[in-house]
């Protein structure tokens, strides 16, 4: 007979290609910390509430931090017969304290206990996604403080498009990555809820103090709704589609990088240590890192995908199915969490080669719009205005000729109301002429800056209680 904690319905023992099929050990002991965690909190709350005898819960608590050294120390192995991290903490236990281990599970299901540890891990892991991303936004201040009179091409279809000073450029995925911090911030307090005490799905028969074990786990509140507690996977769609959302802009950035090193930009140099070079070619200095986090940007969409399918045709409440969504929220949770913690070095070791960029400024015909606008101070409406300079453009391309070797002359061949002041149009002074909130003028600029860095500063990162085992409480006060 099988010694499973569920086999006194069954006659027969389950067969090993259904255990092995059904076990989810071999990812969910990535959870053993919070489990055990929540599992001492909750002893110590049955042992308080006269539940359990006050010595079976002492000694529970207390049996439960030795499991956790065995595991931290790699000494306690996982066999698939354990079916999961909460069947397997337990049946170390016993092996601990004996019969009293049985007790653990009083008042308690592995369906509200699996969704606790989900959302402490879901917890833990926003804390530190949420620092990376105030780190990444950090450096790219410094790029921008340190480019802030840096011209630079900005581009739209991948073609020049009117200038722009490269520390505008940065602070554009400063507020990117701004919003993706928000988004986090938002999904930490709707993950933030305590579904331990809905049992099953109904609640439990016991004088529980939820508010107490919430407290002691870190959590701000406790949840509503005994079915929904158990059944709610919301906070891990939501968490997979910030990530999706924060691999997109991470992406976007990556791709720049890309061909802002080609020689074809040649706009910067990666630092030798994020570059990697070619087994067969000696030259190449290749982007391998940013292009890596370009790549690794699909299968986080995957997960998100994958946990909305499999969420979409359950009814309530806890479904087996819902075992499926740890493998994809973990990969999503480490894939997002190094591709941030790469980037920032990154950013922070490259080149910027200024002298390259500039000559990019200059060439093309970045001051075509400014021409346009010219025009129009003149009384020519903008669409007028937009035709000559277009004609304009065709004449300079097809003779070889920037706007600034033309002649008055071939500049009266377009139109009459051209002047000498058309030489005095600039790149310096396009930017300076953009003097709008959120333009790109050097005063502008300087004010973004300093809202930016104002931001960095009232940000109040968000905190977790440690729920290390070997330092949690082991009293039951």
């Amino acid at each position: 007979m099988t010694s499973k904690p569920w086999a006194g319905r069954f006659e027969k023992p389950t067969d090993k290609l259904v255990e092995a099929f059904t076990q989810s050990i071999s990812f969910d002991q990535r959870l053993a910390r919070l489990d055990i965690a929540g599992s001492m909190a909750h002893a110590a709350m049955l042992g308080r509430q006269d539940i359990i005898a006050h010595d079976d819960a002492a000694a529970i608590v207390v049996g439960l931090q030795q499991v956790w050294a065995g595991i931290a120390a790699g000494s306690a192995p996982f066999a698939a017969a354990m079916e999961d991290i909460h069947m397997a903490v337990e049946t170390l236990l016993g092996q601990k304290i004996g019969a009293a281990a049985g007790r653990l599970h009083t008042a308690r299901s592995r369906n509200d206990q699996v969704a606790t540890d989900l959302r402490l891990f879901a917890k833990e892991a926003i804390v530190a996604i949420t620092a990376s991303i105030t780190t990444l936004q950090t450096t790219l201040v410094g790029l921008a403080e340190a480019h802030q009179d840096t011209l630079f091409p900005g581009y739209t279809h991948v073609q020049r498009a009117q200038p722009v000073s490269l520390a505008h450029h940065f602070l554009a995925y400063f507020e990117m990555f701004d919003r993706d911090y928000d988004r986090f911030a938002g999904c930490f307090h709707r993950t933030d809820v305590m579904p331990l005490g809905s049992g099953a799905l109904a609640g439990v028969p016991y004088p529980l103090d939820r508010r107490w074990v919430a407290e002691r786990l870190g959590f701000a509140s406790i949840s509503a709704n005994s079915i929904d507690a158990v059944s709610d996977r919301d906070f891990v769609v939501e968490f997979e589609a910030a990530a999706a959302l924060c691999m997109v802009h991470l992406s976007r950035l990556a791709e720049e990088l890309v061909l802002w090193s080609s020689q074809e930009f040649g706009f910067i140099d990666m630092d030798d240590a994020f570059a990697t070079g070619s087994s067969i070619m000696p030259q190449k200095k290749n982007p391998d890192v940013a292009e890596l986090i370009r790549g690794k940007t699909g299968p986080v969409f995957g997960h998100l995908m994958a946990m909305l399918t499999l969420l979409k045709g359950l009814p309530l409440a806890y479904n087996r199915d819902m075992q499926e969504d740890k493998p994809g929220f973990f990969a999503a949770v480490d894939t997002l969490q190094a591709s941030l913690d790469v980037m920032a070095p990154m950013l922070a070791t490259m080149r910027v080669r200024t002298e390259k960029i500039r000559r990019a400024v200059d060439a093309g015909y970045a001051l075509a719009t400014d021409l346009a606008d010219y025009l129009v101070a003149k009384g020519l409406p903008f669409r007028e205005a937009h035709h000559v300079v277009g004609s304009l453009v065709g004449y300079c391309v097809e003779h070889s000729k920037g706007f600034h070797e033309l002649t008055l002359d071939e500049y009266h061949r377009f139109s009459p109301l051209f002047e000498a002041g058309v030489f005095g149009i600039s790149v310096e002074g396009s930017m300076a002429a953009r003097d709008v909130l959120g333009g790109t003028a050097p005063r502008q600029v300087a004010l973004a800056l300093a809202a930016a860095r104002e931001r960095l500063a009232r940000r109040v990162p968000l905190t977790i209680p440690d729920l290390d085992p070997t330092t949690f409480p082991t009293t039951l006060r």
